[in-house]
């Protein structure tokens, strides 16, 4: 079990083999004014070849995290099962560690906040999940760096996706199949509102608010009480027909009266049931 996936930045072609690959993760923003050339026609490539596809931001993690943030999001035309990416590295960058865990979590909570229906996740280095982060917040998924045989990172946390090697291009591991990361991909979006109206459409109508409510529960009852009239008028008809001696064409005709009826049928299935059982006894 397991798949295998690579990501991707402005260092490999627009159009990479994908020959045996399951997912990628593409490059997109760095800092607050670099974005990828080439992301759109890898992001093309990837999923006109089947594959799961996340996006990744390099932080500057000096800056503001939120306008960082909101400026990789900016950049992409999101799809229902794209997967969000914090890349959590800050090599060169004059800053303490307190600082790079303070921009995790503002950045985490900000892509969130903007994309409730992604998953948002975290790429680290073994040394810096180890040795900085303490808090283990990742988002929604943790991708970790370690160069050691696929799908056996030296970390006690929970993971998902793992970089086990650099070598012509990052390479990576999933230890879902290739159905299952799809299904968990996907499986952040809203789901659809139905139409019926809820307990806060019927407040919102006594105040006033919606009378397109007020007209449904109208209808709704109407209907109910023709259908318990229907009910109560049927239910006499068998009584008497099962209770006189009724001929076997007069409880045909009752049956396809019902059968033309389907909810009146549904109510009172039992009662016709209890019925016919008794008069087959006799």
């Amino acid at each position: 079990m397991g798949i295998y996936g690579q990501d991707w930045s402005s260092y490999q072609s627009a159009t990479p083999d994908t020959s045996s690959l399951s997912f990628t993760f593409i490059k997109i923003t760095e800092g607050l004014g670099y974005t990828n050339p080439l992301w759109a026609r890898q992001r093309d490539h990837a999923k006109a070849n089947g594959l799961v596809v996340g996006f990744y931001h390099y932080p500057h993690i000096a800056n503001d995290p939120v306008a960082e943030a909101d400026f990789f999001l900016r950049q992409i035309n999101l799809a229902p099962g794209d997967l969000l990416v914090l890349d959590w590295e800050w090599y060169g960058q004059n800053v303490s560690n307190a600082t790079a865990r303070a921009y995790k979590t503002a950045w985490l909570a900000r892509v969130k906040a903007s994309a409730p229906g992604h998953r948002v996740g975290v790429y680290a280095d073994r040394n810096n999940w180890l040795t900085v982060d303490a808090d283990s917040n990742a988002g929604d998924f943790l991708w970790i760096a370690d160069y050691v045989p696929a799908g056996q990172p030296r970390i006690q946390a929970d993971w998902l996706f793992h970089q086990y090697g650099s070598q012509p291009v990052d390479k990576d591991y999933c230890h879902l199949d290739a159905a299952a990361l799809r299904a968990w991909a996907l499986g952040n979006q809203p789901q659809p509102e139905d139409d019926m109206p809820t307990p806060l459409d019927v407040w919102s109508y006594s105040h006033g608010d919606k009378p397109d409510v007020h007209q449904t529960l109208v209808n709704a009852a109407n209907a109910a009480a023709a259908a318990q009239a229907g009910v109560v008028a049927l239910t006499k008809k068998v009584d008497a027909l099962t209770t006189t001696g009724a001929s076997d064409a007069q409880m045909q005709a009752l049956a396809a009266s019902i059968a033309a009826n389907p909810a009146l049928a549904d109510a009172i299935a039992a009662k016709v049931a209890a019925n016919i059982a008794a008069r087959l006894a006799s």
